[in-house]
């Protein structure tokens, strides 16, 4: 697909929107949902990352006519079979409270010495030519016993990535996070795909 001047991401998260923008190559103009005038909720209703990802991207494409990238994230943890995984954002129930999830992934760990995890993260992105392209992007780590850290959001505060020198993302800066992170990961496949385009 040609290189576009701008490009929709799936999201209104001023998180990711923040965390995403310094990756991406510069004159690449950001767009949110909101720009684009999309307010309504974007379905997830695939039972894979891979699966909710190209929905959301295959929704803004259709409807507003724009290139469009969407990313779906999970944590992975080992002693619970891969949960939360595709339901990360809703583990606690429908009101998608990252404090809730937290809560309930350390009592679901309590006492549980595996405490090895993953996050997963699948960036899908649906060119204006009827394209679609897949990034995917991971990072090892454990579950920490208590919450440390401002930074960050979600799992942030409690997840401790194998290359993080013993911090939990929340523990890093932004930039430091980006460096390592399963989101600035599938991104970056996404961004060499744009500039070799």
């Amino acid at each position: 697909m040609p290189a576009p001047t701008q490009l929709c991401f799936a999201s209104n998260n001023a998180h990711k929107l923040d965390e995403i923008r310094p990756l991406l190559p510069p004159g690449l103009k950001l767009l949110s949902l909101a720009d684009i005038g999309c307010h309504e909720e974007l379905p997830e209703t695939q039972d894979t990352l891979e699966g909710n990802a190209r929905q959301k991207a295959e929704y803004v494409r259709q409807h507003y006519g724009v290139a469009c990238f969407a990313d779906d994230t999970g944590l992975e943890v080992t002693a619970l079979n891969g949960e939360p995984g595709v339901y990360s954002a809703r583990y606690a129930g429908p009101q998608r409270r990252a404090e809730d999830n937290v809560a309930k992934l350390l009592q679901e760990l309590a006492g549980v010495p595996d405490r090895s995890a993953r996050f997963r993260t699948v960036v899908a992105l649906a060119g204006a030519d009827g394209s679609m392209h897949e990034f995917a992007g991971e990072v090892a780590g454990y579950i920490s016993e208590d919450l440390r850290g401002t930074g960050g959001f979600g799992y942030d505060p409690v997840f401790v990535p194998v290359e993080g020198n013993g911090r939990t993302f929340a523990e890093m800066s932004g930039a430091e996070k980006n460096l390592i992170s399963h989101r600035a990961r599938a991104v970056a496949g996404l961004v060499k795909f744009l500039n070799e385009g």
